[in-house]
Protein backbone atom coordinates (compact mmCIF):
# COMPACT_ATOMS: atom_id res chain seq x y z
CA UNK A 1 0.00 0.00 0.00
CA UNK A 2 2.59 2.42 0.66
CA UNK A 3 3.97 1.73 -2.71
CA UNK A 4 1.19 2.50 -4.19
CA UNK A 5 0.29 5.26 -2.63
CA UNK A 6 3.99 6.26 -3.76
CA UNK A 7 4.07 5.88 -7.26
CA UNK A 8 0.40 7.70 -7.25
CA UNK A 9 1.60 10.89 -5.33
CA UNK A 10 4.96 10.70 -7.53
CA UNK A 11 3.35 10.19 -10.89
CA UNK A 12 5.88 7.69 -11.92
CA UNK A 13 7.11 4.25 -10.75
CA UNK A 14 10.96 5.19 -11.31
CA UNK A 15 10.50 8.16 -9.16
CA UNK A 16 8.60 5.94 -6.61
CA UNK A 17 11.29 3.71 -6.80
CA UNK A 18 13.83 6.38 -5.74
CA UNK A 19 11.26 7.81 -2.99
CA UNK A 20 11.28 4.08 -1.41
CA UNK A 21 14.79 2.97 -2.52
CA UNK A 22 12.88 -0.04 -4.53
CA UNK A 23 14.30 -0.85 -7.87
CA UNK A 24 11.09 -0.12 -10.15
CA UNK A 25 10.47 -3.51 -12.04
CA UNK A 26 9.46 -4.76 -8.16
CA UNK A 27 7.35 -2.05 -7.40
CA UNK A 28 5.59 -2.57 -10.53
CA UNK A 29 5.25 -6.29 -9.66
CA UNK A 30 3.44 -5.60 -6.80
CA UNK A 31 1.36 -3.46 -8.04
CA UNK A 32 0.56 -5.40 -10.83
CA UNK A 33 -0.32 -8.31 -7.98
CA UNK A 34 -2.93 -5.99 -6.37
CA UNK A 35 -4.59 -5.24 -9.72
CA UNK A 36 -4.54 -8.51 -10.43
CA UNK A 37 -5.75 -9.98 -7.15
CA UNK A 38 -8.87 -7.20 -7.28
CA UNK A 39 -9.50 -7.98 -10.94
CA UNK A 40 -9.22 -4.34 -11.71
CA UNK A 41 -6.29 -1.84 -13.01
CA UNK A 42 -5.39 0.62 -10.95
CA UNK A 43 -3.41 2.52 -12.95
CA UNK A 44 -2.70 3.83 -16.64
CA UNK A 45 0.75 3.53 -18.03
CA UNK A 46 1.75 5.89 -20.28
CA UNK A 47 5.54 7.10 -21.97
CA UNK A 48 5.12 10.43 -18.78
CA UNK A 49 4.48 8.28 -16.48
CA UNK A 50 0.87 6.61 -14.77
CA UNK A 51 -2.48 8.27 -14.32
CA UNK A 52 -4.61 6.55 -11.49
CA UNK A 53 -8.17 4.88 -13.14
CA UNK A 54 -11.40 5.26 -11.00
CA UNK A 55 -10.46 2.03 -9.20
CA UNK A 56 -6.90 3.44 -8.41
CA UNK A 57 -8.50 6.93 -7.28
CA UNK A 58 -10.59 4.81 -4.44
CA UNK A 59 -7.58 2.74 -3.24
CA UNK A 60 -5.23 5.85 -2.61
CA UNK A 61 -8.02 7.59 -0.56
CA UNK A 62 -8.53 4.41 1.48
CA UNK A 63 -4.78 3.47 1.37
CA UNK A 64 -3.61 6.93 2.57
CA UNK A 65 -6.75 6.27 5.37
CA UNK A 66 -5.22 2.71 6.47
CA UNK A 67 -1.60 4.53 6.36
CA UNK A 68 -2.16 6.95 9.12
CA UNK A 69 -4.50 4.19 10.85
CA UNK A 70 -1.08 2.24 11.14
CA UNK A 71 0.76 4.80 11.87
CA UNK A 72 -1.49 6.26 15.32
CA UNK A 73 -1.54 2.15 16.14
CA UNK A 74 2.24 2.16 16.48
CA UNK A 75 2.18 5.71 18.19
CA UNK A 76 -0.42 4.15 20.75
CA UNK A 77 1.80 0.72 21.23
CA UNK A 78 4.79 2.31 21.75
CA UNK A 79 3.39 4.49 24.19
CA UNK A 80 2.31 1.49 26.64
CA UNK A 81 6.23 0.53 26.47
CA UNK A 82 6.92 3.94 28.30
CA UNK A 83 4.34 2.81 31.33
CA UNK A 84 1.17 4.34 29.64
CA UNK A 85 -1.66 2.28 30.93
CA UNK A 86 -4.28 3.44 28.67
CA UNK A 87 -5.08 5.65 25.58
CA UNK A 88 -8.63 7.86 25.24
CA UNK A 89 -8.93 10.00 21.99
CA UNK A 90 -11.72 12.93 22.49
CA UNK A 91 -12.78 14.96 20.13
CA UNK A 92 -13.49 18.45 20.79
CA UNK A 93 -14.81 21.91 19.38
CA UNK A 94 -12.64 25.44 19.80
CA UNK A 95 -14.70 27.04 21.84
CA UNK A 96 -14.49 24.28 24.15
CA UNK A 97 -10.45 24.12 24.08
CA UNK A 98 -10.46 27.81 24.26
CA UNK A 99 -12.79 28.49 27.28
CA UNK A 100 -12.30 25.71 29.67
CA UNK A 101 -11.04 21.75 28.41
CA UNK A 102 -7.00 22.44 29.20
CA UNK A 103 -7.83 22.92 33.22
CA UNK A 104 -10.29 20.14 33.08
CA UNK A 105 -8.04 17.88 31.42
CA UNK A 106 -5.08 19.24 33.41
CA UNK A 107 -6.68 18.27 36.76
CA UNK A 108 -7.34 14.58 35.81
CA UNK A 109 -4.28 13.73 34.20
CA UNK A 110 -2.75 15.20 37.49
CA UNK A 111 -4.24 12.23 39.21
CA UNK A 112 -3.82 10.30 35.91
CA UNK A 113 -0.51 10.24 34.92
CA UNK A 114 -0.66 7.66 33.22
CA UNK A 115 -3.04 7.78 30.93
CA UNK A 116 -2.74 9.37 27.63
CA UNK A 117 -4.92 11.64 25.87
CA UNK A 118 -5.03 12.76 22.32
CA UNK A 119 -7.20 16.01 21.54
CA UNK A 120 -8.03 17.12 18.08
CA UNK A 121 -10.17 19.85 17.48
CA UNK A 122 -13.07 19.51 14.81
CA UNK A 123 -16.10 21.08 14.13
CA UNK A 124 -19.43 19.97 15.90
CA UNK A 125 -20.85 18.04 13.10
CA UNK A 126 -18.05 16.43 12.14
CA UNK A 127 -17.36 16.02 16.16
CA UNK A 128 -20.66 13.73 16.22
CA UNK A 129 -19.66 12.17 12.73
CA UNK A 130 -15.85 11.01 14.24
CA UNK A 131 -17.59 9.33 17.50
CA UNK A 132 -20.37 7.69 15.33
CA UNK A 133 -17.66 6.11 13.35
CA UNK A 134 -14.90 5.23 16.10
CA UNK A 135 -12.56 8.02 15.57
CA UNK A 136 -13.35 9.56 18.79
CA UNK A 137 -13.93 7.77 21.95
CA UNK A 138 -15.80 11.13 23.62
CA UNK A 139 -16.54 14.07 21.86
CA UNK A 140 -17.40 17.70 23.07
CA UNK A 141 -20.08 19.74 20.99
CA UNK A 142 -22.78 21.98 21.25
CA UNK A 143 -26.42 20.61 21.39
CA UNK A 144 -27.94 21.98 18.27
CA UNK A 145 -26.61 19.26 16.29
CA UNK A 146 -27.90 15.72 15.65
CA UNK A 147 -26.74 13.56 17.67
CA UNK A 148 -28.51 10.87 16.79
CA UNK A 149 -27.73 7.36 17.52
CA UNK A 150 -25.33 8.52 20.26
CA UNK A 151 -25.24 8.58 23.95
CA UNK A 152 -25.59 12.29 25.22
CA UNK A 153 -24.35 14.21 28.28
CA UNK A 154 -25.68 17.76 29.43
CA UNK A 155 -22.13 19.45 29.86
CA UNK A 156 -20.91 23.67 30.19
CA UNK A 157 -22.60 26.23 28.79
CA UNK A 158 -21.32 29.52 27.44
CA UNK A 159 -22.78 33.36 26.80
CA UNK A 160 -22.08 35.43 23.98
CA UNK A 161 -20.92 39.48 24.65
CA UNK A 162 -20.52 41.81 22.06
CA UNK A 163 -16.36 42.37 22.38
CA UNK A 164 -14.88 46.06 21.74
CA UNK A 165 -11.70 47.88 23.14
CA UNK A 166 -12.30 50.02 25.87
CA UNK A 167 -12.74 53.46 24.14
CA UNK A 168 -15.43 52.18 21.36
CA UNK A 169 -19.34 54.01 21.96
CA UNK A 170 -20.31 50.71 23.28
CA UNK A 171 -17.86 50.15 25.83
CA UNK A 172 -19.82 52.13 28.78
CA UNK A 173 -22.96 49.30 28.54
CA UNK A 174 -23.66 46.82 31.05
CA UNK A 175 -25.31 44.97 28.53
CA UNK A 176 -26.42 45.04 25.03
CA UNK A 177 -28.67 43.85 22.39
CA UNK A 178 -28.09 43.08 18.90
CA UNK A 179 -29.69 45.36 16.70
CA UNK A 180 -28.02 48.05 18.96
CA UNK A 181 -24.74 46.95 17.35
CA UNK A 182 -25.30 46.34 13.65
CA UNK A 183 -23.99 49.77 12.35
CA UNK A 184 -20.76 48.81 13.56
CA UNK A 185 -18.25 46.95 11.26
CA UNK A 186 -17.82 43.09 12.36
CA UNK A 187 -14.66 40.55 12.59
CA UNK A 188 -15.64 36.65 11.84
CA UNK A 189 -14.13 33.74 13.12
CA UNK A 190 -13.54 31.35 10.57
CA UNK A 191 -12.61 28.45 12.88
CA UNK A 192 -16.14 28.93 14.93
CA UNK A 193 -17.97 29.64 12.19
CA UNK A 194 -21.43 28.85 14.09
CA UNK A 195 -21.43 31.95 16.03
CA UNK A 196 -21.46 34.55 13.00
CA UNK A 197 -24.26 31.66 11.41
CA UNK A 198 -26.26 32.46 14.63
CA UNK A 199 -25.23 35.96 14.40
CA UNK A 200 -26.77 36.44 11.15
CA UNK A 201 -29.59 34.54 11.26
CA UNK A 202 -30.59 36.56 14.35
CA UNK A 203 -29.97 39.95 12.91
CA UNK A 204 -31.82 38.91 9.81
CA UNK A 205 -34.68 37.71 11.56
CA UNK A 206 -35.23 41.31 12.61
CA UNK A 207 -34.83 43.22 9.97
CA UNK A 208 -30.96 43.52 9.97
CA UNK A 209 -27.57 42.94 8.32
CA UNK A 210 -24.33 42.30 10.21
CA UNK A 211 -21.27 44.03 7.62
CA UNK A 212 -18.09 41.89 8.05
CA UNK A 213 -15.17 43.75 7.29
CA UNK A 214 -12.41 41.41 8.49
CA UNK A 215 -12.66 37.46 8.87
CA UNK A 216 -9.39 35.84 10.87
CA UNK A 217 -9.05 32.57 11.94
CA UNK A 218 -7.87 32.69 15.49
CA UNK A 219 -9.46 34.26 18.89
CA UNK A 220 -6.16 36.22 19.29
CA UNK A 221 -6.03 37.66 16.14
CA UNK A 222 -9.88 38.98 16.35
CA UNK A 223 -8.35 40.19 20.13
CA UNK A 224 -5.95 42.29 18.21
CA UNK A 225 -7.66 43.73 15.80
CA UNK A 226 -10.41 44.47 18.37
CA UNK A 227 -7.49 46.45 20.73
CA UNK A 228 -6.77 48.79 17.62
CA UNK A 229 -10.78 49.60 17.17
CA UNK A 230 -10.54 48.11 13.80
CA UNK A 231 -14.03 46.37 14.83
CA UNK A 232 -16.35 44.48 17.02
CA UNK A 233 -16.90 41.11 17.45
CA UNK A 234 -19.71 39.00 18.99
CA UNK A 235 -17.51 35.77 20.98
CA UNK A 236 -18.27 33.89 24.00
CA UNK A 237 -17.43 35.74 27.49
CA UNK A 238 -15.96 32.90 29.06
CA UNK A 239 -13.36 32.97 26.14
CA UNK A 240 -12.22 36.45 26.19
CA UNK A 241 -12.59 37.18 29.84
CA UNK A 242 -8.96 35.94 30.86
CA UNK A 243 -7.53 38.71 28.12
CA UNK A 244 -9.55 41.42 29.00
CA UNK A 245 -6.98 43.54 30.35
CA UNK A 246 -4.13 42.19 28.41
CA UNK A 247 -5.63 43.52 24.96
CA UNK A 248 -7.47 46.33 26.86
CA UNK A 249 -11.16 45.23 26.10
CA UNK A 250 -14.33 45.06 26.99
CA UNK A 251 -16.88 42.59 26.82
CA UNK A 252 -20.32 43.39 26.90
CA UNK A 253 -22.88 40.80 27.59
CA UNK A 254 -26.11 40.01 25.08
CA UNK A 255 -28.68 40.78 26.75
CA UNK A 256 -30.98 37.69 25.04
CA UNK A 257 -32.01 34.42 25.86
CA UNK A 258 -29.96 32.70 22.07
CA UNK A 259 -27.16 34.41 23.73
CA UNK A 260 -26.62 31.20 25.81
CA UNK A 261 -25.60 27.93 24.40
CA UNK A 262 -24.57 24.75 26.16
CA UNK A 263 -22.06 22.02 25.46
CA UNK A 264 -22.59 18.64 25.61
CA UNK A 265 -20.84 15.32 26.17
CA UNK A 266 -21.40 12.37 23.39
CA UNK A 267 -20.26 8.75 23.32
CA UNK A 268 -21.10 5.69 20.73
CA UNK A 269 -22.49 3.29 23.27
CA UNK A 270 -21.77 3.63 26.70
CA UNK A 271 -21.06 -0.08 27.33
CA UNK A 272 -18.48 0.07 24.98
CA UNK A 273 -15.77 2.64 26.46
CA UNK A 274 -12.89 1.30 27.58
CA UNK A 275 -12.40 1.78 31.58
CA UNK A 276 -9.64 5.01 30.63
CA UNK A 277 -12.19 6.83 28.68
CA UNK A 278 -15.34 5.62 31.16
CA UNK A 279 -12.59 7.49 34.12
CA UNK A 280 -12.28 10.41 31.78
CA UNK A 281 -16.18 10.80 31.06
CA UNK A 282 -17.13 10.95 35.03
CA UNK A 283 -14.18 13.25 35.55
CA UNK A 284 -15.61 15.57 32.98
CA UNK A 285 -19.15 15.10 34.61
CA UNK A 286 -17.92 15.45 38.00
CA UNK A 287 -16.27 18.46 37.03
CA UNK A 288 -19.92 19.89 35.92
CA UNK A 289 -21.56 19.31 38.72
CA UNK A 290 -19.17 20.74 41.23
CA UNK A 291 -18.87 23.77 39.08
Amino acid sequence: MRLFVAVCEEGSIGRAGDREGMAPSAISKRIADIEASIGTPLLMRTPRGVTMTPAGEVLLKQGRLLMRSVERLHSELQAFSGGVLGYVKLLANVSSIVEFLPEELSAFLRNNPQIRIELEERVSTDIVRGVADGAGDIGICRDFVDTSGLEVFPYKSDHLAVVVNQGHPLAGRDRVALMDTLSYDYIGLIMNGSIDRLVNRIAADHGGTVHYRMHVSSFDAAYRLIKEGLAIAVLPQEAVERYLDMYKLRAIPLDEAWARRSFVLCVKQMHTLSPIAKRLLDHLLLQQQAS
